[in-house]
């Protein structure tokens, strides 16, 4: 599995909260962790940071060859809880960090499956040659309203509690993560990103840089597009996709 990473401070915000880290498992198994951080001028970075360098250590250590889904998800779901200890409990110790928490997607990838969890905003796509489609499902109060009839998605996309989210890592002594698992077509390509792109480039467009561009240009284009748009936001993509039949593969 091929995986390839960029992340962007953006052309407002004046620091970068979101972080990000994606290496191999194995020969045949790579994985990604995506946070946007929040929570005032440091509290962002430091959550982010912490809940990144937690995760993929557990998932780095737990991960063995042919682990099936239960033990997959058993895995994400404990070193996200592990993540949300420490974050939680460096928020309590310094009153500067109260409140700062961040969204999280972490993935595990095969050329067969995907295994997700995820907490808040930051979203999955899977990228296939006539198609995208977002696989993780958004904790925020627009979605939650989205889901009762009490908006269309049009209407979320602008409203005003856009961002606030029903679910964070870090804000709460325990946090409950999402799981999503699903197939990896061949030729497809799983797309993470914060929304810093989502907010910024329409889905189809999203779908279109990817389809216009090589793998490892993929993720300079969406950061490209992003800031074109404005850029009012840390952008941050990783990409991950199967072997190229030359064997080449990219990682960043």
């Amino acid at each position: 599995m091929r995986v390839i990473g960029r992340t962007d401070t953006g052309r407002v915000r004046p620091n970068n909260q979101d972080a990000f880290i994606c290496g191999r498992l194995s020969a045949s198994t790579s994985f990604a962790v995506v946070c946007d951080g929040m929570g005032g001028a440091n509290g962002g970075n430091v959550a982010s940071a912490i809940a990144i360098k937690v995760i993929s250590d557990r998932i780095v250590d737990t991960y063995r060859e042919g682990m099936n889904e239960t033990s997959l998800r058993n895995m994400l779901g404990s070193a996200i809880s592990a993540a949300n200890i420490e974050v939680f409990d460096a928020a309590m110790e310094n009153l500067d960090l109260r409140g700062m928490g961040t969204t999280v997607v972490a993935a595990v990838a095969d050329e067969k499956q995907v295994f997700i969890a995820h907490v808040g905003d930051s979203r999955g796509y899977m990228v296939t040659s006539d198609a995208i489609r977002q696989v993780t499902r958004d904790h925020s109060i627009v979605q939650a309203m989205v889901e009762k009839g009490q908006l269309t998605q049009s209407e979320a996309k602008n409203h005003p509690r856009k961002h606030f989210l029903t679910r964070a890592l870090g804000v709460e002594e325990t946090v409950d993560c999402e799981f999503t698992q699903c197939d990896f077509p061949e030729g497809g390509i799983f797309l993470i990103c914060t929304d810093g792109l989502t907010n910024m480039v329409e889905t189809d467009d999203i779908y279109a840089v990817i389809h216009a561009s090589s793998f490892e240009d993929a993720p300079d284009k969406l950061v490209a597009a992003a800031n074109m748009a404005g850029g009012s936001d840390n952008i941050t993509v990783v990409l991950m996709a199967g072997q190229e039949t030359s064997g080449k593969s990219s990682q960043e």
